[in-house]
């Protein structure tokens, strides 16, 4: 058995170019993996060569179908995906949700570039690796590796726009870490998978600020869009004049999730007024169960493709 590592560019596969003026895509996968230890039964595979912030829904299908494939393959002990970290969650998300059995599915980039004094990425990469080939990894669905911290994709999010300790996981921590040639596991979440039948690509994500009206909801719900999720204020709050437009969306079949701008904590409260957690379960919203935004945009992208009908909507985001 073997572990596969997927290239996809990011910062890790990046280096200083003279004539663009900045860091660039360079680094090949047998560039990545040169500073592995040649006696690990390792394949290697570029897939892409990108910044994540290039990436579009068609990549991280692509991304998507790819490991999905790999982990249906019996030679195969683990997955490494090198990824940019701009949006290394969202994928690492989708294929905890979407992609099923016991195989390791491994994350992980850097945050500089192969040019810069201090480069983590072939750190990152062995760190990664060990995590793939280790027993004891098995059923933990994806998880993202930076630091020698080993982090749920579930509760992991990037929390610094320069700092190589950026991973983190508000209020809950790493599920494990490597140390030496040790993987050490703590606590393994619960792994809940969704039905795959692709991305519903009509979903939008809005961040709701002080005094801020309703008319970017409005003008999406008017425009078509299929899903709302809403980065609400504390436990799951909107300003009351948000309201009318959220019942309306929801009115027409549009599924609004209530996700928190908060870094941590699940969506509830026990306020009575206007605009709190009871009055927009009331309006039929669904709630996000501790998921940022961009996370709960990812999920309900899944759940209303795979839905058949309006009722399976509700069901599939609850049990998943």
């Amino acid at each position: 058995m073997h572990v596969t590592i997927l290239t996809t560019g990011g910062t890790i596969a990046m280096r200083h170019s003279t004539e663009s003026g900045g860091a660039v895509p360079a680094l090949g996968s047998a560039d990545l993996t040169a500073a592995l230890p040649a006696h690990l039964p390792l394949q290697t595979e570029e897939l892409l060569n990108l910044p994540s912030s290039h990436f579009t829904l068609e990549t991280l299908c692509l991304i998507r179908e790819r490991v999905a494939a790999l982990a249906m393959d019996p030679d195969v002990a683990g997955i490494v995906i090198t990824h940019g970290t701009d949006t290394l969650e969202e994928t690492a998300y989708l294929l905890d949700l979407t992609v099923p059995g016991e195989t390791p599915i491994v994350l992980t980039g850097a945050m500089r570039t192969a040019s810069d004094v201090g480069y983590e990425g072939y750190a990152n990469l062995a760190a990664a690796t060990r995590v793939a080939m280790a027993p004891q990894a098995r059923g933990l669905g994806a998880v993202v590796v930076l630091n020698d911290e080993i982090h749920a994709a579930r509760y992991v999010t990037k929390m610094h726009t320069l700092s190589t300790a950026t991973f983190q996981s508000p209020g809950w921590g790493p599920s494990g870490r490597v140390e030496g040639d040790q993987v050490l596991i703590a606590r393994r979440p619960e792994r809940r998978i969704c039905p795959w039948h692709g991305l519903e690509s009509r979903v939008t994500l809005l961040k709701i600020c002080l005094g801020m009206e309703a008319d970017l909801l409005e003008y999406q719900v008017a425009r078509g869009t299929q899903g709302i999720v809403i980065e609400a204020l504390g436990g799951g709050r909107v300003p009351p004049w948000w309201l009318p437009a959220i019942e309306k969306a929801c009115s027409r079949g549009v599924k609004v999730v209530i996700a928190s701008r908060c870094p941590s904590g699940r969506v509830w409260d026990a306020y009575g007024y206007p605009g709190a957690y009871r009055t927009l379960a009331e309006l039929g919203c669904l709630f996000a169960d501790g998921l940022n935004g961009q996370k709960a945009r990812i999920k309900l992208m899944v759940v209303l493709a795979s839905a058949v009908a309006d009722a399976d909507v509700a069901t599939l985001w609850e049990q998943t």
